[in-house]
């Protein structure tokens, strides 16, 4: 968030863009945006707020990698002792609660719908976690409502079951509830593997899926804007971190379960259905959501973008500068130091150094790290090859010996020579 508002301010214009997943995403984009001009315009009176094109462009998929797979299903479902015949749901992602999502409405939904069907229904959930708590909380949430409902769970520890594991199932199910998804990439997989999709109608899942055709969106609700002035609040003074920030948002995000469940009956008791929502779910992927669709916005968004920056009119004086908010150490701190190194200064050889001490001391524990901001070993040789004990060599004469493109490097670096007595300034 906050570098989204940084974009009214930042140096952007009419040829840069930010792509988001998803409309929706556009839109949460969009509002922080028009919040932040409504302050600056309040507060200074700005009117002038360039900001950076919005265009929404999907993730992508190789479609081609969750083509159906029969001997697959026979070996997972061997694997898991899922029956051959059996109906099972499928759910793909990380197990976090708070991250993620909470999925105690999908065993609800699973609980009602096997009981309305009077068959037995299986839960395969594929996914792991950062941590084993975070883990097992996800595994007890899902289990907790749904007893009646096979669980059956495959961890991402087992990466063969990655691909494979989506011809195991019949149905997919992921209802999200949480900011944190922003597009939601196992949708669009899904379909790929021609399962039709049971998803909450929420965020990107909105914008892949069509209800009623490739699966069923289900209804979600969240409280009316002003009601979460204390979430906010909380998080921008420090008051809980990140995950407490988007925990508190899902408690309040409803996903109906009834809906939900009458959706699985019906895919779980019509075999017809699935498999009439599943080609058209994977026919939807091939077309607008493999890669081969993707790529080319991408790249007719670069050649508008290059056509409107050869036709801008050239940068005014000012444009290009250094970001204030993280300005040069060495300009925002002139004032610590008693002296700064100018191109006037001199500077001279303390005594002779041999090439083996210039790189024992670029070995040295307390400079290993910072090589790649440091003049290069043969540079700082040819700088100390240039000067003397004898005589005072100008700064900027030394530098002339360089290459224009290294000098800012050598200049600097001479301060770094003096600083293990290299060299002084006399």
């Amino acid at each position: 968030m906050g570098e989204i508002a940084g974009l009214l301010i930042g140096p952007v214009e009419s040829w840069d863009a930010l792509v988001c997943t998803s409309p929706a995403v556009q839109k949460a984009v969009q509002t922080q945006l028009e919040a932040v001009a409504d302050y600056l315009h309040g507060r200074f009176g700005v009117t002038r707020m360039p900001a950076a094109q919005l265009i929404t462009i999907p993730l992508g998929v190789h479609a081609e990698d969750y083509t159906f797979d029969p001997d697959a299903r026979r070996r997972w479902r061997e694997a898991l002792d899922v029956p051959q015949d059996a109906v099972a749901a499928l759910y793909f992602g990380r197990f976090s609660v708070a991250t993620k999502m909470n999925p105690a409405p999908m065993g609800l939904a699973l609980q009602q719908a096997a009981q309305r069907t009077g068959q037995p229904v299986y839960w395969i959930l594929y996914g792991g976690a950062r941590e084993a708590t975070e883990d097992q909380a996800f595994r007890e949430a899902a289990a907790a409502f749904c007893p009646d409902v096979q669980l059956r769970f495959v961890g991402e520890a087992a990466p063969d079951a990655h691909g494979p594991i989506w011809s195991a199932a019949d149905v997919f199910v992921s209802f999200s509830d949480n900011v944190q998804e922003s597009f939601g990439l196992t949708v669009p997989e899904a379909m790929a593997a021609a399962l039709p999709c049971v998803v909450s109608d929420w965020d990107g899942y909105r914008s892949t899926l069509r209800h009623q055709t490739d699966g069923f969106l289900i209804r979600t609700t969240a409280p009316r804007p002003g009601l979460g002035a204390d979430l906010a609040y909380r998080y921008a003074h420090g008051m809980g971190g990140y995950a407490d920030y988007v925990t508190a948002q899902w408690q309040f995000t409803a996903v109906d379960v009834e809906q939900a469940a009458q959706a699985l009956a019906a895919l779980f008791s019509n075999p017809d259905l699935r498999a009439r929502m599943g080609k058209a779910a994977a026919e939807r992927a091939r077309t607008l959501l493999d890669w081969r669709a993707v790529i080319p916005q991408y790249q007719a968004l670069w050649a508008e973008l290059e056509r409107r920056r050869k036709a801008a009119p050239v940068q005014r004086p000012g444009q290009g500068a250094e970001s204030p908010w993280g300005l040069d150490p060495f300009r925002m701190f002139a004032a610590y130091p008693s002296h700064t190194l100018v191109h006037t200064d001199t500077v001279q050889l303390t005594r002779a150094f041999a090439p083996q001490e210039l790189a024992a001391i670029m070995a040295a524990p307390s400079v290993r790290g910072a090589e790649g901001r440091l003049p290069t070993l043969p540079e700082t040789e040819a700088l100390i090859g240039a000067l003397s004990q004898d005589r005072l060599a100008a700064v900027e004469a030394l530098l002339a010996k360089f290459p224009p493109d290294r000098r800012p490097f050598l200049e600097r670096g001479l301060v770094w020579l003096a600083k293990y007595g290299v060299v002084r300034f006399p």
